[in-house]
């Protein structure tokens, strides 16, 4: 089957990521397989911040999912991470984050999976198979039982 003729598993991703050749790569991998019926592309981690702060009020309009990547200029990933630390729950329980890396230092691995918010730990590119691992380990239905439990490790 098509990606274009399957359900979009998800409604709203968010990427965040300061490489224009990365962003463009992700939103297309996530265009051609049908994984969201919307991609909203931030190139800095305080673009995104101002993002998400700006639908707190609207917390069904907010990412299901928000591939983060850990180095970047000025706020890097987990510069981010503390600031959406901050964020109401209703923010920090709609979203779960993958982080983003060509890095493979066992340092950054640990950080990353030592982090309550991050779900998971991603080497780039964004690839099909990749995106069907998120499909079948995040699936929407247990997505709010999976955020709530990060949320209580806080």
């Amino acid at each position: 089957m098509e990606a274009t003729n399957q359900k979009k598993l998800y409604r709203k991703v968010l990427v965040i990521d300061d490489n224009p050749t990365d962003r463009f790569i992700a939103e297309k991998m996530i265009e051609k397989c049908g994984f969201a019926q919307q991609t909203i592309l931030c190139e800095s981690a305080q673009e995104a911040l101002e993002y998400l702060g700006a639908l707190e009020h609207e917390p069904d309009e907010l990412p299901q999912l928000i591939f983060l990547d850990i180095s970047m200029p000025g706020m890097d990933g987990y510069g981010f991470l503390e600031q959406y630390a901050k964020f109401s729950e209703v923010v920090r329980t709609r979203s779960i984050i993958l982080m983003l890396t060509t890095s493979l230092h066992p340092d950054d691995i640990t950080r990353a999976q030592n982090n309550p918010f991050v779900a998971r730990f991603i080497n780039k590119p964004i690839s099909r198979d990749k995106l069907d691992m998120i499909r079948n380990d995040f699936p929407i239905v247990y997505q709010r039982v999976l955020l709530k439990s990060l949320s209580l490790h806080l």
